[in-house]
């Protein structure tokens, strides 16, 4: 049998919802710090009461920074 690990989190700002689907889970961008550590850029699905998420994407400042020039060259 395989531990459960609990996993904290604090959603420490919300920045923007990205879309949301026909179940009402919001694709979001949100600063979270997890396990207590340093906050990070966090994009997932949440349900209306950020009590159930999906697996996401974490990025470190720098790497928001990258991700942003990468998508701004691509876009112009």
């Amino acid at each position: 049998m395989r531990e459960q690990r609990v996993v904290a989190f604090e959603i420490v700002e919300h920045i923007g919802v990205i879309s949301e689907d026909d179940k009402g889970w919001k694709k979001e961008l949100n600063l979270v710090r997890w396990n207590e550590g340093a906050a990070v850029f966090d994009i997932r699905s949440w349900d209306e009461d950020h009590y159930c998420m999906t697996r996401g994407l974490t990025f470190t400042p720098w790497e928001t920074k990258m991700l942003y020039e990468l998508l701004k060259k691509h876009y112009k």
